[in-house]
This record gives C-alpha cells, sequence and structure tokens, in this order.
C-alpha cells in the first residue's frame, strides 16, 4: 500500500472519531462526507495558506472560493463589496441561513517552519516590503467553509430552505462587513434569518467548540491623537509649548478613562501604541503623534470613552497655555468595528446541538474577549437578525497541558509562529458548522 493511500486511510478513520467521539450518536452521513472531503479539504488548507493576500487584495482567493462553490451546484456572485463572493444554494421553502468566511491575511513575515510555510511579499499601505501570512486562521475558515459547503449540498435531503454563503474581504481591516452590505447584500440576495460563521483559537484543543451568550467580542476604534505646541530651543523650554511634557501628561491622564470615568461593572480597554514626536535631544517639536485602541461593549460605553479621550487631549492642552489654533487633534480612524453580540437564544439552541454531535465535554462556554470581528455589523442591521460565532480549537491536547505546566503562552493568533493542527480542526469546524446549519434548516421557523 502507498504512503498516500495509508495517509489517507488515517485521516478517514481521524475525521470519523472526531466527527463523532464516544458518548453520542454520530451523524453517519456527514461522518462520511467529511471523512470522503478531507484529504481535499486538507490540499486546499496547504494551498490557501502558501498564497496569502492582504486585505482588499483577495483577487486570487476569492477566486478560488468562487470557483470551490460553482462548483456545488450555488448560483455565485463574485465582487460584492470588493473582492465579495455570495453564493446561493435554494432548496425549496424555508428560512435562510448564512454563512460568512473571512479571506484575508496579515502583514506579518511567517515563522513556523512548516513546509508549505507563506513565502509571500507584499507592499503594505505605506509602501514598505512586508511578509504576509494567514496568522489569523483564515485559510482554515475558508478550508472549514468549503467544506461545508460540500457536505450541505451532497444532504439537500436533510433540510429545506436557502442557503446563503459569503467570502468576506477585509476582516482584518474592519472594512469588508460594511462593504458587503453596502453593496446590497441583505437586498440583492435573499435576506437571512440567521447568519453564522466561526473562528480558530489555540486556546481550545481540537475536536473542541465555544461560544459566548451575549456580547463576545468589543467595539475597537483606532484613535489617532496630536498633541500640538510650540517647538523651540531645549535650552529655552520656557518661551515654547513643549507637545513632549504634554503628550506624557496626557498617556498618564487617560489612564483614569477606565478606572475613574467607566462603571466598574462595565469592561474597557484604552491603550497607547505608538508615541512619535521629535528629531534632535535639543528640540523641541512643534507636535506629538499618538495612536490608541479603545476597547470596549456597550454603546454608551464607546462614546464616553471617545468623548473623555478629547476632553483630557484638549484639558492638558490648555493647561499648558497652548494657543487656541493649536489646540490637540483627535481622529476616530475608518475602520471602526462594533461589539459582536451572539444571539443568546440561538447560541444556546446551537451550543445544545454541539453537544449532542461532539460531546458535551467538547462544548465550552467561553468568557467574552477584547479582540474585534467585524462579523458583528450582520447583526447591526434593521430589523434585526440573529447571528452567532462560535470558536473552533486548533492545539493538540498535548502542548496544551504543556503550556499550563510551564506558563509558557502557545503562538496566539497574530503570531509569526501560529499554525493550527490543520485536520482535525477542519473535521471539528465542518462537522459543527454543518450541524448548525440543519438544525437550522430543519426547522419551519429558522430561529
Amino acid at each position: 500500500m502507498s504512503i498516500l493511500c495509508v495517509l489517507t486511510a488515517v485521516l478517514i478513520a481521524a475525521a470519523a472519531a472526531l466527527a463523532a467521539p464516544p458518548g453520542t450518536t454520530p451523524d453517519r452521513a456527514v461522518s462520511s462526507l467529511v471523512a470522503r472531503e478531507l484529504t481535499d479539504l486538507q490540499h486546499l488548507y496547504v494551498q490557501l495558506h502558501a498564497a496569502p493576500e492582504l486585505s482588499l487584495r483577495e483577487e486570487k482567493t476569492s477566486a478560488r472560493i468562487a470557483l470551490e462553490l460553482s462548483g456545488r451546484g450555488f448560483a455565485v456572485t463574485e465582487h460584492v463589496g470588493g473582492y465579495g463572493v455570495v453564493a446561493v444554494l435554494r432548496n425549496g421553502p424555508g428560512p435562510t441561513v448564512l454563512v460568512r468566511t473571512d479571506m484575508d491575511a496579515l502583514p506579518v513575515t511567517e515563522a513556523t517552519g512548516l513546509p508549505f510555510a507563506s513565502t509571500v511579499k507584499a507592499r503594505d499601505e505605506q509602501g514598505r516590503e512586508v511578509g504576509v501570512m494567514h496568522a489569523c486562521g483564515h485559510d482554515a475558515h475558508m478550508s472549514i467553509f468549503i467544506g461545508t459547503a460540500r457536505v450541505l449540498a451532497g444532504l439537500r435531503e436533510r433540510w429545506h430552505g436557502t442557503l446563503v454563503m459569503i467570502g468576506q474581504p477585509a476582516e482584518e481591516r474592519g472594512l469588508g462587513a460594511k462593504g458587503m452590505l453596502d453593496a446590497g447584500l441583505f437586498t440583492r440576495f435573499p435576506r437571512p434569518d440567521v447568519c453564522l460563521a466561526l473562528h480558530v483559537t489555540p486556546a481550545l484543543p481540537v475536536g473542541a467548540v465555544g461560544a459566548v451568550e451575549g456580547y463576545a467580542f468589543a467595539n475597537v476604534d483606532s484613535v489617532d491623537v496630536t498633541m500640538r505646541g510650540v517647538g523651540g530651543h531645549g535650552a529655552r523650554p520656557h518661551v515654547t509649548r513643549d507637545p513632549v511634557v504634554m503628550a506624557a501628561q496626557f498617556v498618564m491622564a487617560i489612564q483614569t478613562i477606565v478606572s475613574r470615568r467607566m462603571d466598574p461593572t462595565e469592561p474597557a480597554v484604552v491603550t497607547v501604541g505608538s508615541i512619535h514626536g521629535g528629531a534632535a535631544s535639543n528640540i523641541i517639536p512643534d507636535e506629538v503623534r499618538l495612536q490608541l485602541t479603545v476597547r470596549s461593549y456597550a454603546p454608551e460605553a464607546r462614546r464616553l470613552i471617545l468623548a473623555e479621550i478629547e476632553r483630557i487631549a484638549r484639558g492638558v492642552a490648555a493647561a499648558a497655555d497652548v494657543p487656541a489654533d493649536r489646540m490637540p487633534t483627535v481622529e476616530v480612524v475608518e475602520g471602526f468595528t462594533p461589539a459582536l453580540y451572539n444571539d443568546p437564544a440561538l447560541t444556546r439552541r446551537l451550543s445544545a446541538v454541539w453537544r449532542g454531535w461532539l460531546g458535551a465535554g467538547n462544548v465550552v462556554a467561553l468568557k467574552p474577549e477584547m479582540i474585534g470581528e467585524d462579523f458583528a455589523a450582520y447583526g447591526l442591521v434593521e430589523p434585526r437578525i440573529p447571528i452567532c460565532m462560535f470558536r473552533v480549537g486548533t492545539s493538540s491536547p498535548a502542548s496544551l497541558a504543556e503550556s499550563r505546566r510551564t506558563g509558557v503562552e502557545l503562538p496566539t493568533l497574530h503570531s509569526s509562529r501560529y499554525a493550527p493542527v490543520a485536520e482535525p480542526t477542519i473535521v471539528t469546524g465542518v462537522t459543527a458548522m454543518s450541524a448548525a446549519v440543519l438544525d437550522l434548516l430543519a426547522s419551519p421557523s429558522g430561529s
């Protein structure tokens, strides 16, 4: 028997085992389809991993996703809101479920050492040459997405309604969901009754999924602040208005926003990520530029934080007697990502489904996180649509145990060393997403 045949047999056995853990009632039709597709999905994963594209440049990636979907009976439309792909499979009367994957990669030089590691280089927004890597797992997302499409297309006798599957660009920039919505996603195509998505995580073992009821991810704002003063000679500070000192005071003062202006029960983060000013030790510059990230959940908390940042910046400048025409500038950068709110009833329903398919020990109730995800935007269009994004584990149990033992964290998302254990991640993701859609489209209400 050839090595390839042995490998295929091992992967199929692994797929069946993961799709039907001990103590569960396996869905043999789904398990069989997942196992049949696994080798090809692994090949797809390797190809996507080795050929990443940055946000808003997903030309070849989106074309590949469109090709994969069109071969399974979907009506496919490309270039929806940039490189967005929309695929519709109608299967009689019933509800409409949308399943989304993201497609873009990050400006990260890969250091995983994988034989299929990305060697892609590109120019970033500032024209600098950067490495490009799927450091956030979007290659796994797309592979699971295509696997789910194949399973559901092959089991049309098991569900009724409309399946809308979308490949979304520019998630990492917070622009992709808005771009597709602005391009008519919910008007040109069937409007969903439910929207689903998943995201990989190294914090869970392979074979496990997790979800949060309610707020799961945060509002994410990037804020540019320029403290402007009156520059001059470092030996004559009394005739200047020193923006370096003002910037230092501002950095310390904004630490009181969360500790003294926010309700203590309301989570929030205000972080200064960069600060730049001056060119020489003996020159007081005219300005200092700062870049902040602001994280919150409730809309009211977001508004308060942003208002406080501007108030404090102006207050520091006023205390330094800065002229009115040199007051600080505060700009909220384009690409705001709203907080992701998982519909509690939908999330509870799907968690029950996953416990039946994957085993109760493989379904975890997670805590909210302060990361951002623009999938949230699909749940904010009026009238509101229930959404749920769940997590899929990517780490081997042994590596997680070793991490707990030593206290050394595993490579996280956005790390140059992040590498999912691909095959079982794909199996679990396809199984969990297929189970969710089959449950929702088996119901007359879909909610």
